[in-house]
């Protein structure tokens, strides 16, 4: 996971795994691209309204308790170069309520020259205008929230039904039409009737057949079928493809996990999971990365622990701009160096409060 600085007029820094130059002709042609990036496609409107007519009834989860937690999220934002930026905005996704995943108990933000903003999948983000930043200064950015994690079990005893007609479209790094794809989901579910059973055939094949390495790029489904290895970006992006080839919706959830002593190797604080529209069941959680052993795969298909928080949902929301968690864009480029620096997260368990 890097930041990067891009382009002679504008830099943008990107952090986790790719890092996607933003290459502009003109001035103008940036204001553009700030203005408009928060425009959703017609289609895109479209199945996210859809969505949310989705009717709960079917949904059957249960929920087992809940784990409250406090989350820190900082870094430091530093003139390094001679000159002080004419434009500079920070993006910064922030944990908010999604049921019946989540609860915000209390959100601090730190400095005040922020608004609050919404993308296509509705997240929100803290923009703050940091155009104030003379040479040799830094701006400390701090949010701080209090959520509480729900602990799921999906009811699968019934998976009949019809899906809704949404979010089974090939998107970048969900390539749910590659024909190497579309053809080994056409294998993993033949012969089995029973559509909850496919959706964990193709968990299981994730499980089986990658192999874990943290690999700091965004290389998605396709890429994850060849040899390079397979980080939680891989496994969520294949599976996806595949329920998605097979007609199945399928969404994408990047957060945060917190794993107990001895579980931090199955994957890193900043991870990715997702969701999958059973029929008779309704959005259903999955996580194939903490799911790739068979000792604990059964934990992790139509369960959610309340080891994980979600940050973004969606695939590739427009306001990062391919990157993960935050995004910074400043101009002009030639003569001004800023860095983002010391970007981390605290989790900390709430204990008798």
């Amino acid at each position: 996971m890097t930041v990067n600085v891009c382009g002679m007029i504008a830099a943008m820094f990107i952090r986790n795994r790719l890092a996607l130059p933003l290459i502009v002709a003109s001035f103008i042609h940036i204001v553009l691209i700030i203005l408009l990036s928060g425009c959703n496609a017609p289609a895109e409107q479209t199945a996210l309204a859809a969505e949310e007519k989705i009717t709960l009834s079917t949904v059957k989860r249960i929920p087992h308790g809940s784990v409250t937690y406090d989350v820190t999220e900082s870094m430091t934002v530093v003139n390094a170069g001679s000159g002080q930026p004419s434009k500079q905005n920070l993006w910064v996704a922030l944990i908010g309520d999604v049921p019946p995943y989540q609860r915000v108990e209390s959100l601090r933000i730190s400095p005040s020259n922020y608004q609050i903003i919404d993308d296509e999948y509705g997240n929100r983000y803290a923009e703050f205008d940091l155009i104030d930043m003379p040479p040799g200064s830094s701006v400390e950015i701090e949010v701080k929230v209090r959520v509480t994690a729900n602990d799921l079990i999906y009811d699968l005893e019934t998976c009949e039904g019809a899906v809704p007609d949404l979010l089974t479209e090939p998107e970048l790094h969900v390539e749910s039409n590659n024909p190497q794809i579309v053809t080994l989901a056409k294998q993993l579910a033949a012969d089995i009737q029973d559509p909850c059973r496919q959706v964990r055939a193709f968990y299981n094949y994730a499980g089986d057949e990658l192999v874990y390495t943290f690999n700091g790029h965004d290389w998605g489904a396709q890429a994850a079928l060849g040899d390079m290895g397979a980080d939680c970006t891989e496994y969520s992006s294949l599976v996806m493809a595949l329920s998605r080839a097979q007609g199945y919706p399928a969404r994408y959830l990047e957060g945060l996990s917190f794993l107990a002593n001895g579980e931090q190797g199955l994957a890193r604080t900043e991870h990715s999971w997702l969701e999958v529209y059973l029929p008779g069941v309704g959005w259903t959680a999955m996580d194939p990365t903490l799911g790739r052993s068979p000792l604990t795969r059964k934990d992790y298909f139509a369960k959610m622990p309340p080891n994980h928080i979600i940050v973004t949902k969606g695939r590739n929301p427009s306001v990062l701009r391919g990157a993960s968690y935050w995004t910074h864009l400043y101009w002009p480029g030639n003569s001004t160096e800023i860095r983002v620096e010391d970007f981390g997260w605290d989790i900390r368990p709430v204990v008798g409060d």
